[in-house]
């Protein structure tokens, strides 16, 4: 933007002063995001501290007895065993699982989609063209063959969501670095001789954070219900463990009867998606609103 300064009859084109930026305030959704999916941090990682009872200890030979001193305030499960602390150890692994995962198909995503966006060429065609076969798999027909594979151990699990994650991080890492790697800043840095990873990682990396960081939102959202689902399918967390995915398949027979016991872990995970999803859509109108005023 600039300011039109006329003296003389003459019209000067000056650059207006950047005013201090101001820092990025919440709004009612990014508030109620943010609450939500603190309290779900929260409650993963102080939850099997607090809990009452071990997830696998059957407390009663009753199948989904109701609350009292025994078995807590929200019940048993179908096997007789506390839900409440069921969820809070549930949430421990749920989340604690998907945010790893996110973790490492970022890492492995980013790397590649930067990695094509700069070497370009033949390369760039090649990697985009692995990343096309990867992404039409279905990603549960993945999920299914590294399973059955490999096993279904918690650090398989992990590998597992990060490898289906990856190819879409690749493909929205590499456009977002395509408008990067054309600038004159990259252009030096190619020019004094620097390595690919110091191109990557000083150049590329933080001059895309922004559109990374709403994308690492939306993943999470995936990443968790991905999870749920390989448990309500038996291929995710193992028993006696206790993640929300599982407590809702090890009960469902429980809804005929009125037991709140699968009702409530499958609230878990739609309170978090949501929680998440609301958080994404605020960085999102912030990273649109800086970029136009940025153009602008």
């Amino acid at each position: 933007m600039t300011q039109i300064a006329e003296t003389g009859g003459n019209v000067a084109a000056t650059p207006r002063k950047r005013s201090k930026r101001e820092r990025p305030k919440l709004n009612l959704n990014g508030w109620i995001g943010l609450i939500i999916v603190g309290l779900g941090v929260l409650v993963a990682i102080v939850g099997p501290f607090v809990a009452p009872h071990d997830p696998g200890k059957i407390l009663v030979y009753r199948a989904y007895a109701p609350a009292g001193d025994e078995v807590g305030f929200l019940g048993a499960d179908a096997l007789g065993r506390d839900v409440f602390s069921r969820l809070l150890h549930g949430a421990h692994l749920t989340l604690g699982i998907a945010f790893i995962s996110n973790i490492l198909g970022f890492a492995l995503g980013m790397i590649v989609g930067f990695a094509a966006a700069e070497i370009r060429g033949r390369t760039d065609d090649f990697i985009t063209w692995l990343i096309d076969v990867f992404i039409s798999l279905p990603p549960i027909m993945m999920a299914l063959i590294i399973i059955v594979a490999l096993g279904s151990d918690m650090y398989v699990l992990i590998g597992t969501i990060a490898v289906v994650s990856a190819p879409r991080i690749a493909r929205i890492a590499r456009a977002v670095a395509m408008n990067v790697v054309v600038l004159d800043y990259v252009e030096v840095a190619r020019a004094r001789g620097e390595s690919l990873i110091s191109i990557l990682f000083r150049e590329i990396l933080p001059n895309t954070l922004r559109p990374l960081a709403v994308e690492f939102g939306l993943r999470l959202t995936f990443a968790i219900l991905f999870l749920s689902s390989l448990s309500f399918l038996g291929l995710g967390i193992q028993p006696p463990a206790a993640d929300w995915g599982s407590m809702v398949r090890e009960n469902m027979s429980g809804i005929m009867l009125g037991s709140m016991a699968p009702v409530l872990p499958a609230i878990a995970i739609g309170i978090m998606t949501i929680g998440v999803n609301l958080l994404v859509d605020w960085l999102a109108s912030q990273s649109g609103r800086n970029i136009s005023e940025e153009l602008g």
